[in-house]
Parts: structure tokens; sequence; C-alpha cells
């Protein structure tokens, strides 16, 4: 392809050097055009920025492509690095770097960031006088540590001689426009520091904003509920259903690994219950608003927000949660709100009264639910499946309910209609070569992304082999997909599936053990350049099955448990260990 400029006339007000200058300039932006598809180089004459990102659901992610986006306007060339993938020498010569990251679980780093902070608060870390560095933390209150992985990084950074060229900003769920308004600061501050050299002097062409999707948290697409029906048994101790959502003229796309967030509305037997017991009428208007409107639609009424429970305390003079909150004893505080939902507390504080403007400004916004997507885009293009466990409990004298899950199974029906949006999870996919093999554990409702990944590879007529680890409590009540998964067997998708249920013998089975019973096959998948995924439960079982294969690595690599450590990390730096855990 030859790119054709209009020649230069001989009348042109030049001489013979700006016009050889000018003939010469022309060839190479033709060649760079030719090189990029018609379009300029976005890149060239731009300053380096470097965009370090730490995710575990993607909203980290999609705070740094916006970055990139506003960067290239702002003269700047960002580059996205997942913060596992950077050396921590690069790392000590990069000028100017912007942060952005989740904290997972209470205070700890996103599983594609421990790598990467390991190496960081490591004793052999270099200095970093030549880093110019911003930090963004994305968080929510409602746990302990919040953004304590971006507050760590930050201070580690610091304290390595690094420059903070302005204050961390540590955001809660309700963080779009903070976060946006931070792009723009961020990128005005950080520019003037650095090597102010740029490669070419040319003219940078603005890079095209990331298309976002016009359905989001505040603007929630309504899909319609297709299918609503009951996977485990009649006489199972949980209720696991699955859920179908037809997309309709949305536009919404997505991918085997995503997952789909809920906005639900509150049960309206607990609104109700809630303003009897507070004495207030319905209709009260709070900025604006009838109060009942905002307890279905707006606020959290079912876990009670910290700031509920210390204003509680101050009002009761009860001792207990007043030493609770002086102490800001987190394990007290845990044992006293178990199965303890805000009108339980109301209730054991018989005297503690409320006007409607007080206790609503004490509520945190209701929250969207994020569930892992079980089906695959190959085979369901214009529908989302979800496998969800509905969460019911009954204490102190009354019947609670999960906001979201009950939202769904037992308000919403067959026809009705929930406001959905997409979140991206871009770090747990299928294996991009279809030949490796895939090794997953997912027991209980973890099997969500494991029956999207097997739809994928089966639509794809993937070669690799396919190994899933299931259970749950008894095999009569609780093996969903049983009938799906037997099928896929036949049809040689599923290779090996191997089942823990734990209560259909007198030792307990799970799906750790079942891994270490077939250690030697199992490393020997790794080997061949297999994948090994986790979903499902954080607190237990994430972490015995860690446990399960740093031990299977060791015994069967003949290593020793430092030798099994850097193993399991290379697996996680070559994205091989990936985790979608909660």
């Amino acid at each position: 392809m030859t790119m054709q400029f209009p020649f230069i006339p001989d009348d042109a007000p030049f001489n013979e050097d700006q016009r050889a200058w000018l003939t010469g300039f022309m060839a190479g932006m033709s060649t760079r055009l030719v090189a990029t598809g018609g379009q300029a180089d976005a890149s060239a004459g731009l300053l380096e920025l470097d965009i370090l990102v730490g995710t575990q659901t993607g909203n980290a992610e999609g705070v740094a492509d916006d970055l990139v986006a506003a960067a290239t306007e702002a003269g700047l060339n960002g580059t996205i690095h997942a913060l596992d993938d950077v050396d921590i020498a690069a790392l000590a010569e990069m000028e100017r770097v912007l942060i952005v990251t989740s904290t997972y679980g209470e205070g700890e780093m996103p599983d594609n960031a421990q790598l990467f902070w390991d190496a960081l608060q490591a004793e052999t870390a270099p200095r970093m006088e030549k880093v110019n560095f911003a930090v963004l933390g994305l968080g929510d209150t409602s746990y302990d540590g919040f953004c304590q992985a971006a507050k760590d990084i930050d201070g580690r950074l610091n304290q390595l001689g690094g420059n903070r060229v302005m204050d961390g900003v540590w955001l809660d769920v309700d963080y779009e426009d903070a976060a946006e308004e931070w792009v723009t600061e961020s990128l005005t501050t950080i520019k003037p520091f650095g090597d102010q050299t740029v490669a070419e002097a040319v003219v940078p062409v603005a890079a095209a904003k990331r298309e976002k999707s016009k359905w989001n948290r505040k603007n929630p697409f309504p899909a319609v509920v297709a299918t609503n029906h009951l996977l485990s048994g009649e006489e199972s101790a949980k209720e696991i259903r699955h859920f179908e959502f037809d997309l309709g003229d949305s536009g919404i796309t997505y991918a085997a690994g995503d997952a789909l967030a809920i906005m639900p509305i509150n049960n309206p037997k607990l609104v109700d219950d809630l303003l009897d017991r507070l004495g207030v009428d319905a209709g009260a208007n709070v900025g604006g608003e009838a109060i009942h409107t905002l307890l279905t639609n707006q606020y959290e009424i079912l876990t009670p927000s910290k700031d509920f429970i210390w204003r509680v305390a101050e009002m009761a003079g009860d001792d207990h949660l007043s030493h609770i909150r002086e102490n800001d004893d987190k394990e007290a505080l845990d044992d006293f709100l178990w199965n303890r939902d805000t009108l339980d507390v109301l209730n054991q504080y018989s005297k503690v009264k409320f006007s409607a403007d007080e206790f609503v400004s004490l509520l945190r916004p209701l929250q969207h639910r994020a569930y892992s997507i079980s089906s695959s885009p190959k085979e369901h293009a214009d529908q989302i499946h979800l496998t969800i466990g509905t969460v019911r409990w009954k204490a102190y004298q009354r019947e609670h309910g999960g906001v979201a899950s009950t939202f769904l199974a037992d308000r919403v029906g067959e026809g009705g209609k929930s406001g959905v949006f997409l979140s991206e999870n871009k770090a747990f996919r299928p294996p991009a070569d279809t030949n490796a093999p895939m090794i997953m554990v997912g027991p209980g409702t973890g099997i969500a992304p494991f029956r999207a990944f097997l739809q994928d590879r089966r639509a794809d007529g993937a070669q690799g082999k396919n190994w899933l680890f299931f259970g749950d409590q008894t095999r009569a009540q609780d093996f969903i997909y049983e009938t799906e998964l037997a099928e896929m067997q036949e049809q040689g998708v599923l290779h090996k599936l191997d089942l823990a249920f734990s209560r259909d013998q007198k030792e307990k089975v799970y799906v750790q053990h079942k891994m270490a019973e077939h250690g030697k096959e199992l490393f020997a998948w790794l080997e061949e350049g297999g994948y090994f995924y986790v979903c499902g439960d954080a607190v237990r079982m994430a972490k015995d099955v860690d446990e399960a294969l740093h031990d299977i690595v060791a015994e069967q690599g003949g290593l020793s448990a430092d030798g099994a450590r850097d193993y399991v990390a290379n697996l996680k730096r070559e994205k091989r260990y990936l985790r979608d855990v909660y």
C-alpha cells in the first residue's frame, strides 16, 4: 500500500532546506500511516506513562482503560501493566507511574498483585528515586482494611524513595464519578515530572475513548428473567437455582469468565417492619423522596453499617457495644452481628429512636451483587445464565434472606425483570491456547464459570483436555448440572470429573482431598502446560485448595517448600493459576 500526499508546488514559500525537510517528513508520515492502517501513530511524540493495575473483578482495569484514553489527549503514552507482570528492577526505572488497585478480602492484595507486593516489600527491593507516582485505591468501607492494598503499595513506594506527586485517593463502592476526577487530576499532575524528551516530534492524534456500555450501576438494563428453576434437590440443605436472563436489544456482549451484576430491590416486608419499628410514616420526606422508596430501592437495610452500629452504641449506652467501638474490635463486632440484620439491632435496643433523616444518614447505598456467569456466549449469545445459592436463615424469631438471592428467587419470577449490567473479568478466561489442558476446581456454585468454560471449549472444538473437581454435601441432593456434565463426558468435552460429596461417608471428603488423591496426574497436566482454575469460597475452600496444590507440586516435583512456592508463583506469573473467589 502506498499513501500519496499532495505535491509541493514550486511557488510554495519554502527554501530548499525547508522543502527537503517537509518532503522527508511526509515520506515518514506515509510509512507511519501505512503501518497503522491509515491512522497516525497516537503514541508518537508522547511522554511515557506506565499504568499499573491490581484487580480482582475488573473495576480497576476499567479505570486503567479510561486513563489510557485520557492520557493520549494529555500528551502521554499510557501503557497498562498488570502488577504481577511488573519486574521490580524495571519499576525503578519508570519515571511516571499511576497505580490503580482494588483490595481483596480483608485488606489483602488482589490475585494479580501478590507477586508484585512480595517483591516490593522484600529487603532486596531497589530504591525508587526515579519513580514519580500516584495511587488510586478502590475498596469497600464495610470491610476492614479498606483500600489496604493501595495504601500498602503507596506507603512502600514512598519508603523506597519514590516521589508521591499527589496524595493517595481511596474510593468506596460508589467510585465512578470520583475516579473520573482522579484520572484528569493525576494526568495533569504527573505530566511535568520525569524526562520531558519524546522520541519523535509528531503531533499526536487523540486515541479513541473506550466505548462503555450504557448499562451500569446507575443505569441497569431491565433484563427479563426467562428461567428460574431449582437445581438442588428438595431435601437439600441448600437452595441453588439456575437463572437465565434475556439480553434482548441491550447490546450487552460477554465472555466466559465475566460476571453479571444484579441490582436488587429490598424485601418490602423488611422495609415495612423497619418503618413500624422506627415509628416513621412510609411517606415521610427525606431529601425530596418518600422514605419507603429510599429504603426499598436505594439503601442497604439488611447488613448494619458501622456508622449505624456506633450510633446505636452511643445512644443505647451499652457497655459491650461501646467497648467494641472504642477498641475497634473486629472479631467481637463480627460475633455481635452474626445472623443479625439492621432490624434485629433496633429490636435489641428498644429505647433507641431515630428520626427518618438520621436513620437514612446512617445507611450505606444499596449495592449490586455480582455473580459469575455460567454460560458461554458461543452457545447462548442472547442470554446470560447464573447459578446462585439462595441465602436464607432464621434468627431472633424472624426469617431472614439474602438481598439479591431472595429478590431473584422469590420476588422477580419468570417473565419478571431485573436490573443488570456486565462486570468484565479479563483476568479470568479459558486458555487462549485451545490445546492446553484445563483443570477446574469449583465446588457448589463455584461450578458456574466452569460450565461456561466447558461450553466455550465445546463450541470451539478445542482439543485440550478438561478436568473438573466438583463437590458439595450429598450426591443425591446437591449434584447440580449432573445431566449436563454426563453429556459433556460422553461428547469427549469433559475428560475427567472428580466428585467430593462431604456428607456421603463418615469422613468428610472435599475437593482438595480429591486433588491429593490424583496428585501425580494433576502435576503431569501442569507440566504439560495446563491451566489451574479455582472458583468459590475464599475463606476456607480456596485456601485449602492452594495448600493442596503446593503440597502436590512439592511431592510430585521433588521440590522443597520454597521450590514449590516458586513453582506456583511461576504458574501465577504465566497466568496459568487463576482464581475467581469471594
